[in-house]
């Protein structure tokens, strides 16, 4: 019997979210994985984080491939409601053309910035990031140009046969079809935090809930999650 071609080491952004576990659970069908995760000073700092443990966990990666990294200065700075918490988080607006305060100033070039360097030193060829441009709630780092030309500044920018590049794979899917798509992986869901706010319970009117409450609804699946309230936002714009 032949043997298997070895897969390529691949670097998988992994928050802790359903998207990065999604595209994790796809992607380690092209590469052999090593996660990273970056604390930025996030309201759901603790709870992303233990999502990230649990997502490796089932992925079985090793500790040796898991890699976490603090950048709090991302806190400091400030700018989103996300990290500076006299801004309130602000309530579901699926709608909405503006680039809300949520978005976290030019955040992804600081995590892909991190996965690059890593990627060098341990020879990973491929960057997975779960960058959604479809139902994003427009974040200007989660569109195809942003990828295009990060792609051209690590080209640029690392060894010349460094050959790596960063892949979205999910950048061009519907919210519902990457439910249906963890369904067909058998990633555990329940694992994964998605609201914008720290609480026991999700909070249900965030955009970032509404967004995956609209998903698995329109999937015909049940989130695990518990929400403070459960809005249809197959029905309405705004809870």
């Amino acid at each position: 019997m032949a043997n298997e071609e070895k897969k390529p080491l691949g670097i998988a952004l992994v928050s802790g979210g359903m998207d990065s576990l999604v595209m994790a659970s796809f992607c380690r069908k092209e590469s052999e994985l090593a996660l990273l995760h970056i604390n930025y000073g996030q309201r759901t700092q603790a709870r992303e984080l233990a999502g990230f443990f649990a997502i490796a966990d089932f992925l079985e990666v090793p500790a040796s491939r898991r890699l976490v990294v603090d950048i709090g200065y991302l806190k400091a700075i400030g700018g989103s409601a996300l990290t500076d918490e006299s801004i309130t988080v602000p309530k579901a607006d699926l709608e909405g053309a503006e680039v809300p305060v949520t978005y976290v100033p030019f955040r992804n070039t600081h995590f892909l910035a991190i996965a690059v360097s890593w990627a060098e030193v341990i020879g990973a060829k491929n960057i997975y990031i779960g960058a959604v441009a479809t139902d994003s709630p427009g974040y200007p780092d989660c569109q195809p140009e942003f990828y295009e030309a990060m792609n051209e500044t690590i080209r640029q920018g690392t060894k010349a046969d460094s050959g790596i590049v960063v892949k979205t794979p999910l950048l061009q899917l519907k919210k519902k079809d990457i439910v249906s798509l963890g369904i067909s992986l058998g990633v555990p869901f329940e694992h994964t935090w998605s609201c914008y706010k720290d609480g026991e319970k999700a909070c249900g009117v965030c955009d970032s809930c509404a967004l995956r409450l609209r998903a698995f609804a329109e999937a015909g699946a049940a989130d695990p999650l518990p929400y403070e309230t459960r809005p249809d936002y197959r029905q309405a714009k705004t809870p």
